[in-house]
């Protein structure tokens, strides 16, 4: 009896994918640290929802936690510290990278985060105005489609040295990409779990899941939900103590619900 053969497609590579792929790649030159913290979003989530209640529209977790971030970076902004030959540039603007799920109507254009511009100088509302309000994969990158169309076809060695160009200045990365990226993608899944990601910059935040979990709460045990986040620092730029200073600094801005009871 002749046994089964396997069935499978063979599909043609999305050329949308080629952008993150050549991006991903010259990433691996960056000496990647990551510290996985446990934060107790009980508090936030139930003002969050309360917030939601009186004024008929939810607020949005990433944008809270953006707005933390970035008043994290504004206290420390050697974490977005940039490598540029034997200098370190320092940017007094935070542009945070939001990466959220979704897709594009237009399958020709790659999906990009969309940069919120000087988030440290804006308003928890207006960050979540501003994300409500983007287009899934909104950057300056992205909307340049004609210029990403020709991208596709360069030679291998070609995108390269474009990507190589665009990552070692900082004022290109700060343009196209911002100082700080988020990835929120690992929040529509449930339960403990922490992504582990290969960021293009100095400083990366993944969203993992939401778990309940006992907790002790004024000397007493009590059911409490904890956020699985993964910090990233370029170990070439970041030390390990002001790693550790800045995490404990996120942490303790999210779990007092900064911003939501002002």
């Amino acid at each position: 009896m002749k046994e089964d053969q396997d069935i499978y497609q063979v599909l043609p590579f999305p050329k949308v994918r080629q952008p993150m792929v050549d991006g991903l790649r010259q990433a691996r030159d960056m000496s990647i640290v990551h510290m996985l913290l446990e934060v107790d979003v009980t508090d936030a989530r139930n003002w969050m929802r309360e917030s939601g209640q009186k004024t008929g529209e939810p607020l949005s977790f990433t944008a809270f936690l953006t707005f933390c971030l970035a008043r994290a970076v504004e206290e420390n902004k050697l974490v977005q510290a940039y490598r540029r030959g034997s200098k370190l540039v320092v940017y007094d603007q935070i542009d945070i990278a939001v990466i959220i799920g979704g897709e594009t109507a237009d399958e020709k254009v790659p999906v990009f985060p969309h940069v919120i511009r000087a988030a440290n100088r804006k308003t928890l509302p207006e960050i979540h105005g501003e994300i409500r309000a983007a287009p899934t994969g909104d950057s300056a990158l992205s909307r340049d489609a004609s210029r990403l169309r020709r991208y596709y076809y360069l030679p291998g060695f070609i995108r390269g040295l474009l990507w190589r160009r665009w990552l070692g200045s900082p004022a290109r990365h700060k343009r196209l990409l911002g100082t700080v990226g988020i990835s929120a993608l690992g929040m529509f899944g449930r339960g403990v779990g922490w992504g582990i990601p290969i960021p293009l910059y100095t400083l990366g935040i993944s969203v993992g899941g939401i778990a309940q979990k006992p907790g002790i709460v004024n000397g007493k045990v009590a059911i409490r939900e904890y956020l699985s986040l993964t910090v990233s620092f370029d170990h070439n730029v970041v030390d390990g103590a002001p790693a550790a200073r800045f995490c404990q600094r996120l942490k303790e801005l999210i779990e007092s619900g900064h911003g939501l009871r002002d």
